[in-house]
C-alpha cells in the first residue's frame, strides 16, 4: 500500500484549493489501481499522515509554515520519497539543503501552458496597440488618437524559454512575429527563430520590439533586466513579466516608463505579494498590473495539477524518473 497525502489551505482561492471531490475525480480519471491510499488535510491541523506518506502534494506556503517539520523532515516522515509543489516556482523553498536525500521535489511546470499563451497574446496586442497609454488618457478624459502598426513582423525576445516562455513564443508565432529565445542552454526551440545565450542579453534586447520575461528567480537571474539592460532596449519597446518580480529591476522599469524610453509594460508578478497600496508602482504611467493571475486557469488548473500528481505517483510506484523533477543545483 502506497500513501499519498494532499495538504491544502482552507482559505486558498478556489483555483488552488484542493478538495476531496477534486482529488476523488482525479483518482477516478487516473485509475491508479489497488494498493493506493490517499488522504487530504487543511492548514496542517492533523499531521498524522507524516508517519506513512510516501508522496506529498502541497504548496510552498505550507512547506515554509512554522508548523511543518522542514528541518527534521527525514525523521518526521521516514517513508517520504516525493513532494509535489502545486506551482511552477519554488523560490521560497531555496536553498534545498532541507530536502532529505531520498526525496524528489517536483513542480507544476507545464500546467500553465494554455493560459499563459492566451495571456501573452493579450499582453502583446495590448502593448502593440499602446493600450496602457490609451487607458491612461481615458482616465484623464484626454482625446488623443494613437495610431499603431500591426504586430505581424515585430520581434519578441523571450527571456526564459521554458514551458511558460515556450507558450508565449508559440502565441507570438501565431501573431506572425519573429521570436528570439534566451535561456541558460540555448539549444534550438521549435517556436523560436533564433536562440541566444544569456551572455548576449543586450544584443537580444536591442533587436526586440517586445520583451517577455518568464525566467525563474535564481542567483543568476536576479535583476537580470536591470537599468543597463533596459537602456539597451529599443526606445518605445514594451515589456511583459510573467516570471518572477526579482528578475526585473522595477525601479529602473518605472523610470523608463515615466521617461518614455519604454512605451508600456504588463506585470503579473510582484515582491511582495499582495502589492501594498503604498507601492509607487500603482502610480507609474503606461503600466498594466495583473495580480499574479495570468496563468492560473479557473476551470483546469487543479484538474491538470492533480492529473500530473497521479501520473507521478504511477511513476514512483514503477521506479521511473518523475516528471518535472527539480534540480537542487539550479533551483528549477
Amino acid at each position: 500500500m502506497i500513501h499519498i497525502h494532499f495538504e491544502t489551505r482552507a482559505d486558498k482561492p478556489s483555483v488552488f484549493h484542493m478538495t476531496p471531490e477534486l482529488v476523488q475525480a482525479a483518482a477516478k480519471r487516473a485509475k491508479p489501481g489497488r494498493g493506493v491510499r490517499w488522504t487530504i488535510g487543511e492548514d496542517l491541523r492533523d499531521m498524522g499522515w507524516l508517519a506513512t506518506a510516501e508522496g506529498l502534494v502541497t504548496g510552498n506556503d505550507l512547506i515554509v509554515d512554522p508548523a511543518f517539520p522542514k528541518a527534521t523532515l527525514a525523521v518526521a516522515a521516514p517513508k517520504l520519497r516525493w513532494i509535489h509543489i502545486i506551482g511552477a516556482g519554488i523560490e521560497p523553498l531555496l536553498p534545498l539543503s532541507w530536502l532529505p536525500r531520498q526525496v524528489t521535489l517536483t513542480n507544476n511546470s507545464g500546467v500553465h501552458v494554455q493560459k499563459t499563451g492566451e495571456f501573452a497574446t493579450m499582453a502583446l496586442l495590448a502593448l502593440c496597440y499602446r493600450l496602457p497609454e490609451m487607458l491612461g488618457n481615458q482616465r484623464q478624459a484626454r482625446w488623443r488618437p494613437i495610431f499603431t502598426p500591426s504586430i505581424a513582423g515585430k520581434t519578441l525576445l523571450v527571456v526564459g524559454l521554458g514551458d511558460m516562455g515556450g507558450a508565449a513564443a508559440k502565441a507570438a508565432k501565431r501573431l506572425g512575429m519573429r521570436v528570439l529565445g534566451m535561456r541558460r542552454n540555448p539549444r534550438p526551440h521549435r517556436h523560436a527563430d533564433a536562440m541566444l545565450p544569456l551572455t548576449q542579453l543586450h544584443k537580444g534586447l536591442a533587436e526586440a520590439d517586445f520583451v517577455l520575461v518568464a525566467a525563474p528567480l535564481t542567483p543568476a537571474t536576479a535583476h537580470l533586466i536591470d537599468a543597463r539592460a533596459i537602456a539597451a532596449m529599443k526606445t518605445g519597446a514594451g515589456l511583459i513579466n510573467v516570471g518572477r518580480a526579482g528578475v526585473v529591476d522595477y525601479a529602473a522599469l518605472s523610470e523608463a516608463l515615466r521617461s518614455g524610453k519604454l512605451s508600456g509594460a504588463v506585470l503579473d508578478v510582484f515582491d511582495p505579494e499582495p502589492l501594498p497600496a503604498t507601492s509607487s508602482l500603482w502610480q507609474v504611467p503606461n503600466l498594466i498590473m495583473t495580480p499574479h493571475c495570468s496563468s492560473d486557469d479557473l476551470d483546469h488548473y487543479l484538474p491538470l495539477t492533480l492529473g500530473l500528481a497521479f501520473a507521478n505517483l504511477a511513476r514512483l510506484r514503477a521506479g521511473k524518473k518523475l516528471k518535472n523533477a527539480v534540480d537542487p543545483a539550479t533551483g528549477y
